[in-house]
Protein backbone atom coordinates (compact mmCIF):
# COMPACT_ATOMS: atom_id res chain seq x y z
CA UNK A 1 0.00 0.00 0.00
CA UNK A 2 1.51 3.31 -1.09
CA UNK A 3 2.68 5.66 1.66
CA UNK A 4 4.29 8.92 0.56
CA UNK A 5 6.63 10.71 2.98
CA UNK A 6 7.05 14.49 2.80
CA UNK A 7 9.78 16.21 4.81
CA UNK A 8 8.52 19.77 5.19
CA UNK A 9 11.16 21.29 7.46
CA UNK A 10 9.87 24.06 9.75
CA UNK A 11 6.29 25.06 8.95
CA UNK A 12 3.67 27.37 10.39
CA UNK A 13 1.12 25.42 12.42
CA UNK A 14 -1.99 27.12 11.09
CA UNK A 15 -1.08 26.84 7.40
CA UNK A 16 -0.02 23.19 7.84
CA UNK A 17 -3.29 22.34 9.57
CA UNK A 18 -5.23 24.05 6.77
CA UNK A 19 -3.20 22.08 4.20
CA UNK A 20 -4.15 18.83 5.97
CA UNK A 21 -7.81 19.81 5.89
CA UNK A 22 -7.61 20.63 2.18
CA UNK A 23 -5.80 17.36 1.38
CA UNK A 24 -8.41 15.35 3.28
CA UNK A 25 -11.34 17.20 1.68
CA UNK A 26 -10.18 16.48 -1.88
CA UNK A 27 -8.86 12.95 -1.45
CA UNK A 28 -10.71 9.83 -2.57
CA UNK A 29 -10.30 6.07 -2.31
CA UNK A 30 -7.40 6.09 -4.82
CA UNK A 31 -5.40 8.88 -3.16
CA UNK A 32 -2.12 7.57 -1.68
CA UNK A 33 -1.70 8.00 2.06
CA UNK A 34 0.91 10.49 3.21
CA UNK A 35 3.11 11.15 6.24
CA UNK A 36 4.35 14.70 6.81
CA UNK A 37 7.43 15.32 8.95
CA UNK A 38 7.75 18.84 10.27
CA UNK A 39 8.58 21.14 13.18
CA UNK A 40 6.67 24.25 14.27
CA UNK A 41 7.68 27.60 15.75
CA UNK A 42 6.38 28.10 19.30
CA UNK A 43 2.60 27.71 19.47
CA UNK A 44 -0.06 26.45 21.86
CA UNK A 45 -2.76 24.40 20.17
CA UNK A 46 -6.18 23.70 21.58
CA UNK A 47 -8.10 20.57 20.59
CA UNK A 48 -11.85 20.00 20.49
CA UNK A 49 -12.12 19.00 24.16
CA UNK A 50 -12.42 22.37 25.87
CA UNK A 51 -13.98 21.11 29.12
CA UNK A 52 -12.39 22.67 32.22
CA UNK A 53 -9.79 24.38 30.05
CA UNK A 54 -7.30 26.71 31.69
CA UNK A 55 -5.79 29.10 29.11
CA UNK A 56 -1.99 29.56 29.08
CA UNK A 57 -0.66 31.71 31.91
CA UNK A 58 1.63 33.50 29.44
CA UNK A 59 0.65 35.48 26.37
CA UNK A 60 3.92 35.67 24.41
CA UNK A 61 3.13 32.43 22.54
CA UNK A 62 0.16 32.33 20.12
CA UNK A 63 -2.80 30.04 20.79
CA UNK A 64 -4.50 28.30 17.85
CA UNK A 65 -7.83 26.50 18.17
CA UNK A 66 -7.60 23.28 16.18
CA UNK A 67 -9.94 20.46 15.15
CA UNK A 68 -7.84 17.62 16.53
CA UNK A 69 -8.86 15.50 19.48
CA UNK A 70 -7.61 16.27 22.95
CA UNK A 71 -7.08 19.45 24.92
CA UNK A 72 -4.15 21.88 24.98
CA UNK A 73 -0.49 21.27 24.21
CA UNK A 74 2.63 23.10 23.13
CA UNK A 75 4.71 22.77 19.96
CA UNK A 76 8.11 24.37 19.43
CA UNK A 77 11.54 24.10 17.81
CA UNK A 78 13.29 20.85 18.73
CA UNK A 79 10.08 18.83 18.71
CA UNK A 80 9.50 16.28 15.93
CA UNK A 81 5.99 16.38 14.49
CA UNK A 82 4.56 13.52 12.41
CA UNK A 83 1.24 14.07 10.66
CA UNK A 84 -0.53 11.01 9.28
CA UNK A 85 -3.00 11.46 6.43
CA UNK A 86 -4.42 7.97 6.16
CA UNK A 87 -7.41 6.14 4.72
CA UNK A 88 -8.33 4.08 7.77
CA UNK A 89 -10.97 2.06 5.93
CA UNK A 90 -8.47 0.98 3.29
CA UNK A 91 -5.97 0.03 5.98
CA UNK A 92 -8.68 -1.68 8.04
CA UNK A 93 -7.70 0.39 11.07
CA UNK A 94 -9.84 1.71 13.90
CA UNK A 95 -8.80 4.93 15.63
CA UNK A 96 -7.87 3.10 18.84
CA UNK A 97 -5.66 0.73 16.82
CA UNK A 98 -3.93 3.68 15.18
CA UNK A 99 -3.33 5.35 18.55
CA UNK A 100 -1.74 2.13 19.84
CA UNK A 101 0.36 1.87 16.67
CA UNK A 102 1.67 5.43 17.16
CA UNK A 103 2.42 4.85 20.82
CA UNK A 104 4.21 1.59 20.01
CA UNK A 105 6.37 3.31 17.37
CA UNK A 106 7.63 5.78 19.98
CA UNK A 107 8.09 3.08 22.62
CA UNK A 108 10.10 0.96 20.16
CA UNK A 109 12.22 3.96 19.16
CA UNK A 110 13.08 4.70 22.79
CA UNK A 111 13.89 1.04 23.38
CA UNK A 112 16.73 1.46 20.87
CA UNK A 113 18.33 3.73 23.48
CA UNK A 114 17.50 1.43 26.42
CA UNK A 115 14.79 3.83 27.59
CA UNK A 116 11.74 2.13 29.06
CA UNK A 117 8.58 3.94 28.00
CA UNK A 118 4.91 3.13 28.32
CA UNK A 119 1.47 4.12 27.10
CA UNK A 120 -1.45 4.91 29.40
CA UNK A 121 -5.00 3.89 28.60
CA UNK A 122 -6.45 6.86 30.49
CA UNK A 123 -4.20 9.48 28.85
CA UNK A 124 -3.01 8.80 25.28
CA UNK A 125 0.67 9.47 24.67
CA UNK A 126 3.99 8.01 25.73
CA UNK A 127 5.54 8.38 29.17
CA UNK A 128 8.96 7.80 30.73
CA UNK A 129 8.90 7.51 34.54
CA UNK A 130 5.52 9.25 34.55
CA UNK A 131 6.69 12.18 32.44
CA UNK A 132 5.15 12.72 29.03
CA UNK A 133 7.54 12.63 26.08
CA UNK A 134 5.11 12.21 23.18
CA UNK A 135 1.59 13.52 22.58
CA UNK A 136 -1.13 12.34 20.20
CA UNK A 137 -4.08 14.08 18.63
CA UNK A 138 -6.10 12.88 15.64
CA UNK A 139 -9.09 13.95 13.57
CA UNK A 140 -11.27 11.48 11.70
CA UNK A 141 -13.45 12.60 8.79
CA UNK A 142 -15.28 10.28 6.38
CA UNK A 143 -12.91 7.45 7.26
CA UNK A 144 -9.80 9.57 6.68
CA UNK A 145 -7.55 10.78 9.49
CA UNK A 146 -5.12 13.66 9.86
CA UNK A 147 -3.07 15.35 12.62
CA UNK A 148 -0.79 12.93 14.48
CA UNK A 149 2.10 12.76 16.89
CA UNK A 150 4.68 15.03 18.54
CA UNK A 151 7.91 13.83 20.16
CA UNK A 152 9.97 16.03 22.47
CA UNK A 153 13.56 15.77 21.25
CA UNK A 154 15.56 18.85 22.30
CA UNK A 155 12.97 21.55 22.84
CA UNK A 156 12.45 24.20 25.50
CA UNK A 157 10.11 22.67 28.07
CA UNK A 158 9.22 25.76 30.13
CA UNK A 159 6.17 26.69 27.96
CA UNK A 160 4.50 23.48 29.15
CA UNK A 161 4.48 24.86 32.70
CA UNK A 162 2.10 27.63 31.59
CA UNK A 163 -0.63 25.08 30.71
CA UNK A 164 -2.13 21.85 31.97
CA UNK A 165 -0.50 19.63 29.32
CA UNK A 166 -3.21 17.65 27.51
CA UNK A 167 -5.62 18.78 30.23
CA UNK A 168 -3.74 17.16 33.13
CA UNK A 169 -2.86 19.56 35.92
CA UNK A 170 0.70 19.10 37.14
CA UNK A 171 1.63 16.64 34.38
CA UNK A 172 5.40 16.70 33.95
CA UNK A 173 7.01 16.48 30.54
CA UNK A 174 10.46 15.39 29.45
CA UNK A 175 12.61 15.31 26.32
CA UNK A 176 15.06 12.90 24.77
CA UNK A 177 18.04 15.15 25.43
CA UNK A 178 17.39 14.96 29.17
CA UNK A 179 17.35 11.18 28.83
CA UNK A 180 20.83 11.16 27.30
CA UNK A 181 19.83 10.95 23.62
CA UNK A 182 21.86 13.58 21.78
CA UNK A 183 20.97 12.78 18.18
CA UNK A 184 19.32 15.50 16.09
CA UNK A 185 15.63 15.84 15.41
CA UNK A 186 16.19 14.91 11.77
CA UNK A 187 17.95 11.65 12.70
CA UNK A 188 15.31 10.75 15.28
CA UNK A 189 12.42 11.62 12.95
CA UNK A 190 13.81 9.17 10.39
CA UNK A 191 14.08 6.44 13.02
CA UNK A 192 10.55 7.17 14.22
CA UNK A 193 9.33 7.10 10.63
CA UNK A 194 10.88 3.64 10.21
CA UNK A 195 8.94 2.30 13.20
CA UNK A 196 5.72 3.89 11.98
CA UNK A 197 6.12 2.40 8.53
CA UNK A 198 6.69 -1.03 10.04
CA UNK A 199 3.46 -0.68 12.00
CA UNK A 200 1.49 0.43 8.95
CA UNK A 201 2.73 -2.34 6.66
Amino acid sequence: MTLLVKELGETDYLSTWQAMQAFTARRNTTTPDEIWLTEHPSVYTLGLNKNDLHPPSRNDIPLVESDRGGKITYHGPGQTIVYLLLDLKRRDLKVRQLVSLLESAVINLLAEYDIKAEARRDAPGVYVDGRKIASLGLRLKNGYCYHGLSLNVDMELSPFSAIDPCGYKGLEVTRLRDLGVLETSSVLSQKLLHHLQLGLM
